[in-house]
């Protein structure tokens, strides 16, 4: 009975353009929204590669302090004398 009622309708020429017109209301509803998650989606691998390039950063930092750490007592000594840090 549904079924009837429903190509009823769509035989009239104006309900077929206002299904038309829906449809395509529609898909312009779904693309926006699949833009909006897929900036979202960017926003969040943007913000990743932001934190790991200061953990990097910060990383060498810390090597680069380790690698000119004095190497024994005598070293450090030596240095506290000269005044080097």
């Amino acid at each position: 009975m549904w079924a009837s009622v429903v190509v009823g309708l769509l035989a009239r020429p104006w309900a077929r353009r206002v299904a038309a017109l829906a449809l395509l209301a529609l898909a312009i509803a779904l693309f926006i929204l699949t833009l909006r998650r897929s900036a979202e989606r960017a926003g969040r691998a943007a913000e990743r590669l932001e934190t790991l390039e200061r953990n990097d950063a910060i990383h060498r930092q810390m090597l680069d302090a380790a690698a000119r750490r004095p190497r024994s007592r005598d070293d450090l000594l030596d240095r506290l004398r000269d005044g080097g840090f």
